[in-house]
């Protein structure tokens, strides 16, 4: 299971700082959407530059215009971008034609999807990667619900990363499904020592 540390509502020196702590913990470099709208996608170039080794993802969270966003994402230095699985087929199919011309990905995210239906269709359209994402608004009604996993049961073979307030409480929840990345933010960016939260959620994760 891999740990996508999520870089959002950060200034750029925060981010750099953060990761520097947390990189040897985690997998995957998340650039939010928040960081890339007040820095530009210079960022994402600048963070691939510095971890070459690591996957970068640009939380572009594209609705339109899915070619031009995905070059523009993908161009700079992203490894995965990301749609929103609410945008018009041709936004998708556009987005994942240009990863895999770049030998690429687009993780497509599931904010505000509730029927089995649409991720199947999703999946038709020739995802391979999605987000189960319980945003910022979401997480404010309460924990996780069980149902969210159940959207996921007829599409078996779908790359799993789940996002939305995950903590130490909530991880262990999370993991018991299985996902194949969590997606953790402000536990560790908003942590007094982003390395040693880093490291604790490695250990969690592997002793899962």
């Amino acid at each position: 299971m891999k740990i996508q540390l999520a870089l959002d509502r950060l200034t750029e020196e925060k981010a750099f700082e953060v990761t520097a702590e947390a990189v040897d913990y985690i997998d995957w470099i998340e650039i939010g959407t928040g960081v890339i709208k007040e820095y530009g996608v210079q960022i994402v170039s600048e963070m691939k530059a510095r971890y070459p080794h690591k996957v970068i993802v640009a939380d572009m969270k594209t609705c339109d215009a899915g070619k031009h966003e995905t070059e523009q994402a993908l161009k700079g230095g992203a490894d995965i971008t990301t749609v929103m699985a609410f945008a018009a087929d041709q936004t998708i199919t556009d987005a994942l034609a240009v990863a895999e011309k770049y030998g690429k990905r687009v993780m497509i995210d599931l904010l505000g999807v509730i029927k089995k239906a649409d991720v199947k269709h999703v999946e038709a359209l020739g995802a391979e990667l999605v987000s189960l994402h319980f945003g910022k608004d979401m997480q404010k009604k309460g924990q996780m619900e069980r149902s969210a996993f159940d959207l996921l049961r007829e599409t078996p073979q779908l790359h799993v990363a789940v996002a939305g307030g995950i903590n130490e409480k909530t991880l262990p929840g999370v993991v018991k499904h299985q996902p194949e990345t969590v997606i953790i933010g402000s536990a560790i960016t908003g942590s007094k020592a982003p390395g040693k939260m880093a490291a604790r959620f490695q250990r969690m994760v592997k002793e899962t």
